[in-house]
C-alpha cells in the first residue's frame, strides 16, 4: 500500500482514537478547553494534510507545516491531560506515543519539501 494512503488513514485513525478518548474524560468544567483544543488540534493534523495533496509544492509544504504545528500542539495537551492523570491510562499513554511520532513525521516532511 502507498505510504501516503497508510498516513492519511493513520492521521483518521488518530483523530477519531483522540475524539473517543476525549469522550471517556469525567466532566469538569474546567477540562472544557483542554476537551476542545485538543479536539481541533488532533483533526487539523489529518485536515490539513488531506488538503496537501491536492496542491502545488508550495501549497503542500505551508499544509503540511500547519499539520506540524498542530501537531506539537495535540503533544502538549496530551502532557496536561497526562499530567492530570485524565482516561485511561494504557489509552493515554498510546495516544501520547502516536502524537510523538506524527510531530516526527510532519516534522520530516516538513523538513524535506522546503
Amino acid at each position: 500500500m502507498n505510504y501516503k494512503i497508510d498516513l492519511r488513514e493513520r492521521l483518521v485513525d488518530f483523530a477519531v482514537n483522540t475524539i473517543k478518548f476525549l469522550g471517556t474524560i469525567h466532566y469538569r468544567k474546567e477540562y472544557d478547553v483542554i476537551r476542545y483544543q485538543l479536539s481541533k488540534a488532533a483533526t487539523s493534523i489529518g485536515a490539513n494534510y488531506e488538503e496537501s495533496q491536492a496542491s502545488t509544492p508550495k501549497e503542500f509544504h505551508a499544509k503540511v507545516a500547519i499539520s506540524l504545528r498542530e501537531s506539537l500542539e495535540t503533544c502538549f495537551w496530551y502532557k496536561v491531560i497526562n499530567k492530570l492523570n485524565l482516561g485511561k491510562e494504557d489509552i493515554r499513554r498510546y495516544l501520547i506515543q502516536e502524537s510523538k511520532e506524527i510531530s516526527l513525521i510532519m516534522g520530516s516532511i516538513a523538513s524535506k519539501t522546503k
